[in-house]
This record gives C-alpha cells, structure tokens and sequence, in this order.
C-alpha cells in the first residue's frame, strides 16, 4: 500500500508541471533609478514591475538604486546587490560620473566590469546609456557618448540608448531640479522602456 502511494506520488510530480518562481529583475543604478524625489511607489523599478505584471509577466523588479552613485560606486556594491537569486538586471549607470566631469574612461572601465562580472555570473543584462550635457563641451561629449554603444558591442548586452530619452528638456516631466523626473517622467520612461525590457526578460527564457 505504502509502496503504491509512493508510486503515485512520483508518477504525478512527472506528469504535473512544475510552477515557476517569479523572475527576479535588478535595477542597479543611481537616483534615476532610486526614484529621488518621488513618492516610493513611483520609483522606476515599482512603476516597471506594474507594467510588466500588466503585460503578463511574472516579475519582481529589485530597488538596487543609490542616489549619488558613479559607475564606481555602482561596482563596489554589485556583490551585495547580488545577495540574493537575480534573473537579469537592468544597469542604469554614468549620469553622475558624468555631471562631475569624471574621465568617461574612468567610467568606461567600471561599467565593463559590472558587465564582465554579470556576464560571468549568466545574468542577461539591459544597458541604459546616458547622454553628455552640451555645457561639457563637445571633446568630452563624443567621449562619454560612445562609451555605452562600445561596450554593448565588447559584452554583446541588451542596449536602451537614452534612460531619459523623452523626458530630458521636458519641463511637464520633470522636477524643478530639471534632472530628475517627477511621476509622469517615470511613467514615460517605464513606457518606451517596457519593449526593451520584455527583450531582455525572453533571454532569460
């Protein structure tokens, strides 16, 4: 009798499928992504996690965003935001390297090694570029510029050329600070982001 239980409950755990978790997405970025300045509930990662949901996946969308942050300091966390379990991750990295006038090869080389060491670990990855200020001159704009294209050619990554790509100059979209996108900025950001995202979630598939 025992051993017959025993047969039936093997045999249902071949037949039945078996439930899969929920992808786990991080957000490693800076205040774009931490969602200075807004209500927690419109940060990035919760507005992209809702949309996602409504679109029918099964996803969590981790909050691995820190106001102030450099592409360097991105790195120097990158095992602690690795604690736990990730499916992929979008990186959204440089903009602070960048309003501080950082080498963009400074940022270049800590950028490749985030990517080197999610490429190691078989995390797909989304690349959100970001765009030099025009006040920087041109030398320094065409440098920072061509670091992100460069780098999802060497790491063959996923690549969303403009994180703010919509919202930047757009007064209605931002805060008075005019860096930082109020609730509607976030809400057009997740909007034109949700296609690349989905791309990068099949690749976890």
């Amino acid at each position: 009798m025992l051993r017959s239980l025993f047969f039936s409950l093997a045999l249902a755990a071949m037949v039945l499928p078996a439930t899969a978790r929920p992808m786990t997405l991080l957000a490693l970025g800076d205040s774009l992504t931490a969602g200075y300045g807004v209500d927690p509930g419109d940060a990035f990662p919760v507005k992209l996690e809702a949309a996602l949901r409504v679109k029918g996946h099964d996803v969590t969308v981790i909050n691995a965003g820190v106001s102030g942050d450099t592409a360097g300091d991105g790195l120097a966390r990158l095992d602690w935001a690795l604690g736990d379990p990730v499916d992929a991750a979008i990186v959204e990295l440089g903009a602070n390297d960048m309003l501080r006038g950082l080498d963009p090869a400074e940022t270049e080389r800590a950028l490749d090694q985030i990517l080197a060491t999610l490429r190691a670990k078989n995390i797909p990855v989304l690349l959100a570029g970001m765009q030099a200020a025009p006040n920087l001159g041109a030398d320094y704009g065409a440098r920072f510029n061509r670091l992100y294209p460069k780098l999802t050619a060497v790491h063959g990554v996923l690549f969303y050329p403009f994180f703010l790509d919509g919202v930047a100059g757009q007064s209605a979209l931002n805060q008075p600070d005019g860096m930082h996108p109020n609730a509607a900025g976030v809400d057009e950001i997740v909007k034109r982001m949700v296609p690349a995202v989905e791309a990068l979630l099949a690749q976890v598939r």
